[in-house]
């Protein structure tokens, strides 16, 4: 759990050393995600650390507040809001300090725990290093909001291949989720890493292929860039297809910006 959690937090507090130097105006602005301003997008992030280590720390409270949102919510968007309630009554300062008591708590709990340990979520229990693996990748994509609107560069993630396993191992539940049949076609994929080397998925005598930068399959997987927007090259019917439903996060289907948005 060592190195999982060592990247999950160089990627939250990269984000909050971005975040912390912002003026108010640039709190206000309007991401792609939904409509969210940035400081929604930290509000969102800031609820889920926290319900997370509950889910980490004190199982017993994560069921219970399970129970209390089922009474709560009756669809998605409700849940949503409630996510973002607390936060968004929040001053900045506040906000950011609530954060950072939840993601530290988080990460002491999880280092507690052997990788194999499962945990309950919203949807299937995980083992604890993909609890953490999800963590960084919403971290990772919520960030990627902000850097977008703020038109900042940002500094290469220590956690990117967490995020790309979990884009290639949500292959499924990217067609499931949305009614399809899941496609029994192999698809190998070859990713370039930041440092140059190849990451890889798969059976390489897969006649379907999907090939390029291991942060465009990143932005591409968690709704952050369409795939025409990006060099990867999708060599098949179906690795085609799975580049234009991919979504590596639970929830209803969802959809990232549309092509051109980037190009």
């Amino acid at each position: 759990m060592n190195q999982i959690c060592s990247d999950l937090t160089w990627e939250q507090n990269t984000l909050d050393t971005l975040v912390s130097s912002l003026k108010p105006d640039d709190w206000a602005a309007v991401t792609l995600c939904d409509g969210w301003t940035v400081k929604d997008e930290i509000c969102h992030l800031a609820y889920f650390d926290y319900t997370a280590r509950l889910s980490a720390a004190d199982p017993a409270s994560f069921d219970q507040h399970l129970v209390e949102i089922q009474q709560k919510i009756k669809e998605m968007a409700d849940f949503i809001e409630v996510s973002l309630a607390k936060g968004r009554a929040m001053v900045i300062e506040q906000l950011l300090q609530w954060w950072r008591e939840e993601r530290r708590k988080l990460i002491e709990a999880l280092l507690r725990l052997d990788p194999h340990d499962r945990l309950s979520w919203y949807g299937p229990p995980m083992s604890a290093s993909s609890f953490a693996s999800a963590r960084l990748m919403e971290t990772w994509a919520h960030g990627q909001d902000i850097y977008d609107v703020l038109k900042k560069k940002r500094p290469v993630s220590p956690g990117l291949k967490h995020v790309a396993h979990l884009g290639v191992t949500t292959f499924g539940w990217s067609f499931s989720n949305r009614g399809m049949i899941v496609p029994d076609t192999p698809v190998f994929v070859t990713l370039t890493a930041p440092s140059g080397n190849l990451w890889t998925w798969g059976d390489e005598t897969a006649v379907e292929t999907i090939t390029g930068s291991a942060e465009e399959f990143c932005l591409v997987v968690t709704q952050r860039r369409h795939v025409d927007d990006t060099a990867l090259v999708c060599d098949g019917r179906t690795a085609r297809q799975w580049m234009l439903n991919a979504q590596a996060f639970a929830g209803p289907p969802d959809n990232g910006p549309p092509a051109g948005t980037f190009r």
